[in-house]
């Protein structure tokens, strides 16, 4: 995988970005946006991601490409009321049953003909155990609408530089926890599937403070006829809204 701020050059080929697993707090709620933010505090992030075919390295137009993470507390919609501060079973979804219907911090964009998506949300939080992240599924569609058919290709987190993160937890939004982050060196997800390679490029878009805001990107490349081991089609059924 690489990351870009520039188009893909047709001949380019990526590697295949090591999946994760998509965790307890997968749901499908069925929103295409590119605000996901629904008022959160916290510091800004705007997220740009371009998915490309890793076996040619053309970009993938026309894939659903869905976003999740927790807010500034650590929380995430639908698992409002769950302890953040306290450590749970990350391993699978559906492990922990949901409290809320909220939909803060979710959403989908279809990418288009240059494989990019875009969104408007918060820099992360962090939750007992983990380092912060924030989880992606790549869904190959036959169509920008969700009754078509559709494979899911890819799961995967992205991370967040040490740097960053570290004044972004200084914030007010992100104070008074009773638990730390683990570091990304720490995290066995992190250290087991893809280390650098999942680590978002983040810029700073005020020059002289964090609190304008960060922007990242990052180029993923997927199998786009694999099926994902992580999600599978049913699950988006099962876990919608």
């Amino acid at each position: 995988m690489e990351n870009t701020t520039t188009t893909i050059p047709r001949a380019t080929v990526c590697l295949l970005t090591p999946e994760q697993i998509a965790g307890p707090y997968f749901r499908n709620p069925k929103l295409i946006r590119r605000n996901i933010s629904e008022g959160q505090d916290g510091i800004p992030l705007v997220l740009r991601l371009n998915i490309v075919d890793a076996m040619t390295g053309e970009p993938v137009s026309g894939a659903l490409v869905d976003i999740w993470h927790c807010n500034a507390r650590g929380a995430y919609s639908g698992w409002s009321k769950v302890d953040p501060d306290k450590e749970v079973d990350v391993s699978s979804i559906g492990s922990i049953p949901r409290t809320d219907d909220d939909t803060y911090l979710r959403g989908g964009q279809f990418s288009d003909n240059r494989g990019a998506v875009r969104f408007t949300t918060i820099y992360p939080g962090f939750y007992a155990g983990r380092a912060l992240h924030i989880h992606v599924a790549v869904r190959i569609t036959a169509g920008n609408n969700y009754l078509e058919e559709r494979h899911v290709a890819w799961v995967g987190q992205l991370y967040l530089p040490e740097v960053a993160s570290r004044s972004v937890l200084n914030a007010r939004e992100y104070q008074g926890r009773s638990v730390s982050p683990l570091s990304n060196e720490k995290d066995h997800y992190f250290e087991s599937m893809g280390r650098d390679a999942s680590t978002l490029n983040i810029h700073k878009i005020g020059r002289d403070s964090h609190e304008d805001g960060f922007f990242g990107h990052m180029t993923i490349g997927v199998d786009t006829i694999a099926v994902s081991s992580q999600i599978r089609p049913e699950d988006f059924d099962k876990y919608t809204v």
